[in-house]
């Protein structure tokens, strides 16, 4: 007998569907207490020895020999070298999808991200003022897989908010180099780029070296090293997201073709056996088809023992009572990637309310999302959704507030201010505030 991957079937209306969905989604995010150790160790030796640390746990952990980490660096010629070797093909692919995610990243800019300021009645001004951070860490994954595509969706943002320098660390086990990768830098902008990745890479970006800048911000996936470092460095550095295994939840009404939808949750159950890949739909004779097809196109998949682990694992196809219990279950699990594959996908929209990503209709395969469709692919995972948001312009912002008061503004708002410091036992913000008064009040005794 092959490969079967045959991913738990439920329905809503058994008795005992509530606790068997609950354990399918189960996932915890704790990190192995050996992998925060050896994290713990090598933030704290990155920072005390710099680029000596850096190198040595290059060496050890990615064969790279270098006799200093300048060595290390990936020079603007050689990003550009790179991006001229490339096929025509495979160039002209990657500078459309660039030019597509930075168009959607500039709206997104000129939507949210904006200085404003208004007077009101007595001439005080407020508003807000928005700046881009100065500089930011990308961290790009090396390791399994190349990802030229998560260069785009990390740099490309930081380029548009007006960052001055995006520094991109990679790791490229044995020295060996994605042209590809290089590329997206070169048209993603990318001011510096090391050849250093794990935890080693985090450190160095948190806490700077003799080489390598110290940023604001890091972003970026990682594998376990990368996410528990991101962590343990949040609050010297800000960052972005701890990501959790890729995931996909279909909603379908049963007029996608079967295979479509089946290829679809293939599409994040090869990324890793933790990936998640859930159907949900009103009709069993539908689900039926969909097993058929994945039966029939998993034999072909050159990863199809990855993705027979994670539907066998974690993979649901779910037999709902109609469309708008798929909604709410969809809500409860608020997916990183949720398809609305039906023939009439706005009017489910509405009713899905967490999702990082939604992708509406048959011919919106969430892969186009992942890699030229223009949003941001770097979306909140594990129910995060609830309450975060896609990667965006807005990371690579800050905002300050203004505050100009006037003259006339000061007689209302300092007697405010007062009463209510008074209130709080804070006698010199109280003061603070009548010194601007006309004329000014007498202090008073302390309560």
């Amino acid at each position: 007998m092959g490969l079967l991957a045959k991913p738990l079937q439920l329905n809503t209306a058994d008795v005992g569907f509530e606790a068997a969905f609950t354990a399918r989604l189960h996932w915890s995010a704790d990190t192995d207490a050996a992998i925060e150790q050896r994290v713990a160790d090598i933030l704290a030796d990155v920072q005390r020895r710099g680029d000596a640390a850096v190198l040595d746990y290059t060496q050890r952990f990615d064969g790279l020999q270098a006799a200093d980490v300048k060595a290390l660096e990936i020079t603007q010629a050689e990003l550009k070298a790179a991006l001229d070797g490339l096929p025509a093909a495979q160039r002209e692919a990657l500078q459309a999808a660039a030019a597509r995610v930075r168009q959607y990243h500039e709206a997104q800019k000129k939507a949210s991200g904006e200085s404003w300021s208004y007077r009101d009645e007595d001439g005080t001004l407020l508003g807000q003022k928005v700046t881009p951070l100065d500089r930011v860490g990308i961290y790009v994954p090396g390791g399994k897989a190349a990802y030229p595509s998560s260069v785009l969706m990390n740099a490309i943002p930081a380029h548009v908010a007006g960052v001055q320098e995006i520094i991109m660390v990679v790791p490229t086990p044995q020295g060996v180099r994605n042209p590809l990768v290089l590329a997206a830098a070169c048209v993603a902008g990318v001011s510096r780029a090391f050849t250093v990745g794990g935890a080693q890479a985090v450190a160095a970006l948190a806490y700077g070296t003799a080489t390598i800048p110290k940023v604001d911000k890091i972003t970026g996936p990682g594998n376990a090293y990368v996410a528990s470092a991101k962590k343990r460095v949040f609050g010297t550095v800000g960052i972005d997201m701890i990501a959790g295994p890729s995931e996909i939840l279909v909603l379908a009404d049963g007029s996608t073709p079967a295979e479509w939808v089946a290829m679809d949750l293939f599409s994040q159950a090869e990324h890793d056996e933790l990936a998640q890949s859930i159907l949900l739909c009103p009709d069993a004779d539908y689900i039926a088809q969909v097993q058929t097809a994945i039966d029939c196109l998993l034999p072909e998949m050159p990863r199809r023992e990855i993705i027979a682990k994670s539907l066998n694992d974690r993979g649901a196809l779910i037999l709902t009572r109609n469309m708008e219990e798929a909604c709410a279950i969809s809500n409860r699990i608020a997916p990183e990637h949720l398809e609305v594959s039906s023939s009439d996908p706005h009017r489910w929209e509405p009713l899905l309310r967490h999702a990082g990503a939604i992708f509406l209709g048959a011919f919106t395969s969430e892969s186009l999302g992942d890699y030229c469709a223009g949003p941001n692919h770097v979306l909140p995972t594990s129910g995060t959704a609830r309450f975060s948001s896609p990667l965006g312009v807005y990371d690579f912002q800050k905002r300050s507030s203004l505050i100009e008061v006037s003259e006339a503004g000061a007689q209302l708002l300092g007697h405010i201010a007062a009463e209510l410091a008074y209130g709080e036992g804070l006698q010199a913000h109280a003061r603070a505030a009548e010194l601007r008064l006309n004329p000014v009040p007498p202090m008073r005794d302390p309560k």
